[in-house]
């Protein structure tokens, strides 16, 4: 008696454990076996943006650079890095001893042209009122009048030259080109600058991220096409818009720029990651109301050849335009999906 019952009881464990392993199986877990109702679509493959992060750079669209016009010393330089000034603002000085010397001499010639024009004026009176008593003849009158027009004109070629050198030291003072910031003002005071040298850097034009990628990717960059900005490292900015590729290649780089609002001056060369579109790929797509997430994983429902349907986890990749989703991992073309649909509450009780 004792046998049988032994052997009952050992066949009954093997059946449980049997049906324990079949349940265990990898495959999708059948949650209805009645026709399905709903929206379903086949999973096919389409052609997307290939996105590429990348970084940008925070630059002024154009760069005013703060030139002296004249050589010498750099005897002030008003302005640091980060100061904000105005067009026309004197930003530093830079003098030339010999200017100085060079118009006190030109000064000097005026003096004594002046000096010869009022002979000149003295000797026509006086040669004017013989003529008119009959002495001088018509000749003698004509060479004191040339003679006096010449140091006219003497006069005012010297207070010329006079104007001309006293420009050349105004021409010391350091004009900014443009309103904006100070990017840069390496140039100590008391330093020897060049005619033409830079003396200081200043924005010019609205504020852009800077992009360079290479030419092989450049090649795609379209003005116009919308660029997506990490919020991290420019708070409260989310995307933007290329607004000019620039024509030539450098060191095999094309350089765009994407205009973006609200970037602030005092930002300027700061490294920013965005999301580039560099051409299209093929990819699964499906629209984001096929796709469930509970418990921070995300389950799509398929439908097999039989009616059943089953929900599969799925691995999403990023947002595609028109509110669809890419999936990484989880169905193969021609799968065919359903949409989630809301179960009324008297069933969820049951």
């Amino acid at each position: 008696m004792t046998k049988p019952t032994a052997l009952l009881a050992a066949l009954a464990a093997t059946a449980l454990l049997a049906g324990g392993l079949s349940a265990c199986g990898g495959e999708p877990e059948v949650v209805a076996t009645a026709p399905a109702r709903g929206e379903r679509m086949a999973v096919t493959e389409a052609l997307i943006d290939a996105i590429k992060p990348a970084s940008a750079v925070v630059a002024s669209r154009d760069l005013g650079e703060a030139r002296a016009r004249i050589p010498g010393t750099l005897t002030a330089l008003n302005v640091r890095e980060g100061d904000t000034v105005r067009e026309g603002q004197v930003i530093g000085v830079v003098t030339d001893n010999r200017v100085g010397l060079e118009t006190a001499a030109f000064g000097a010639q005026v003096a004594a042209a002046e000096a010869e024009a009022a002979r000149a004026r003295a000797d026509l009176s006086r040669i004017q009122t013989l003529f008119d008593r009959g002495i001088y003849a018509q000749a003698r009158l004509d060479q004191a009048l040339a003679a006096s027009q010449a140091a006219n004109a003497q006069v005012r070629a010297a207070r010329a030259v006079r104007s001309a050198s006293a420009e050349t030291g105004a021409q010391g003072r350091i004009l900014a080109p443009t309103s904006g910031r100070v990017l840069a003002a390496d140039v100590p005071a008391g330093s020897v600058v060049n005619a033409g040298q830079s003396v200081a850097t200043i924005t010019a034009g609205p504020l852009v991220l800077r992009l360079e990628l290479p030419e092989a990717q450049g090649r795609n960059l379209r003005v116009g096409q919308s660029i997506v900005v990490s919020s991290e490292d420019l708070p409260g900015v989310t995307g933007g818009a290329i607004a000019q590729v620039y024509p030539a290649t450098t060191a095999g780089r094309t350089t765009a720029d994407i205009a973006v609002d609200g970037l602030a001056s005092d930002r300027v060369g700061q490294r920013v990651i965005v999301q580039v579109p560099v051409g299209q790929r093929r990819a699964l797509v499906l629209p984001r109301r096929f796709v469930a997430t509970r418990y921070g994983i995300d389950f799509v429902r398929t439908v097999d050849r039989a009616g059943r349907v089953s929900e599969a986890p799925v691995q999403l990749g990023g947002p595609v335009a028109g509110d669809r989703v890419e999936v990484l991992s989880g169905l193969t073309v021609g799968d065919v999906v359903l949409a989630p649909t809301r179960v009324a509450a008297s069933e969820r009780a049951r």
